[in-house]
């Protein structure tokens, strides 16, 4: 009687104790689930600052005068201050040009990487009587990029999966924190040597989420719970460790809202990589060739997975071959 007592107590000890353990191993589990993503997203991106698009003629009552070229600011700079006062926004820009009242200011320029002090005289424009220094410029640049997955605990949301800049390479920051579905209309195939990308237009009457970080690994926020996830996939999460040189899938839409399911081979897996170049894929489904070319702009963050499970995101096309490009490991975007 003793013997069964003692096997009574020890057997409920056991369960005790496996049973907190089960009930983490659920709710890690739970945890780990995210929704394949593959559909198309519009956002507003900042440049930080005031960047200049175009050099221009300022029409002033005694003559047509160039200040900004010859003071030497270039096509690609970004004025980030204006006497010591920070720009971030065209309007600052226009209000430091009227407090110089025609004086001199000093412009703290932004190019490729590096800051320069430029002296700059503003003029008064005869017709609007604004004082003006002879640029075009702007301050925000809209862009469309593809979502890769979705916390489905947390609604936390990663895309694009690479740093994004504009064409000068300088960083870009968030302005519009509204991330808006986009629906693409038309496709540039891409073809050797030159790029193809995706044309969508912004669907303002459905937003997808806030967006609140730009980074090296790609664009993130939080995703709309109401949302209809009933088209997605769920699926988990393989390191690097578990990826392998074969077949695998990608999700991407390039016509439309639905993203679609895409056969690619990983051509090769590099998990010491810092450049987010940890997949070379090359695309094989003939589908997708016929539509795009293979991989182009705004196909970026599109999901790859293999054996069923989340992998890593499309990030960059090869320019002399757009059936190949690179892809980042999901567990480096994960660590945003």
């Amino acid at each position: 009687m003793r013997k069964l007592k003692f096997f009574l107590i020890a057997f409920l000890a056991v369960c005790l104790l496996l049973a907190p353990a089960e009930q983490l191993r659920a709710s890690a589990a739970e945890a780990d689930q995210y929704y394949i993503g593959g559909m198309t997203a519009g956002f507003m991106l900042s440049a930080d600052g005031a960047e200049i698009i175009g050099l221009t003629e300022v029409a002033a009552e005694d003559g047509l005068h160039r200040p900004a070229e010859e003071a030497g600011i270039h096509v690609g700079d970004t004025i980030v201050a204006a006497d010591g006062i920070r720009i971030k926004t065209i309007a600052d820009l226009n209000s430091a040009l009227e407090r110089s009242g025609g004086h001199t200011i000093s412009l703290t320029v932004r190019r490729k990487g590096d800051t320069a002090q430029i002296d700059v005289a503003p003029v008064k424009d005869k017709k609007s009587g604004k004082y003006k220094f002879g640029v075009l410029i702007r301050d925000t640049l809209a862009g469309i990029g593809t979502v890769t997955y979705i916390n489905k605990k947390t609604y936390r949301f990663g895309a694009l999966g690479h740093d994004v800049c504009d064409e000068n390479k300088n960083s870009l920051g968030i302005a519009d924190a509204k991330v808006y579905l986009c629906s693409v209309i038309g496709v540039n195939r891409g073809i050797r040597g030159k790029a193809g990308e995706l044309r969508g237009l912004f669907m303002n009457d459905v937003s997808l989420g806030n967006a609140e970080k730009v980074c090296a690994t790609g664009l993130y926020g939080n995703f709309d719970s109401k949302y209809d996830f009933s088209h997605c996939k769920l699926t988990e999460i393989a390191p690097l460790s578990e990826a392998v040189i074969g077949k695998a899938v990608i999700y991407s839409t390039v016509d439309g809202t639905c993203p679609q399911e895409y056969e690619i081979n990983i051509v090769k897996v590099d998990a010491t990589n810092h450049e987010n170049k940890n997949f070379v894929i090359k695309v094989t489904d003939e589908r997708l060739i016929e539509e795009t070319g293979g991989i182009v702009q705004g196909m970026s963050g599109s999901p790859i997975v293999q054996d069923g499970k989340l992998v890593g995101a499309v990030t960059h096309v090869f320019l002399n071959d757009p059936t190949r490009g690179y892809g980042i490991g999901i567990e480096n975007m994960l660590a945003e």
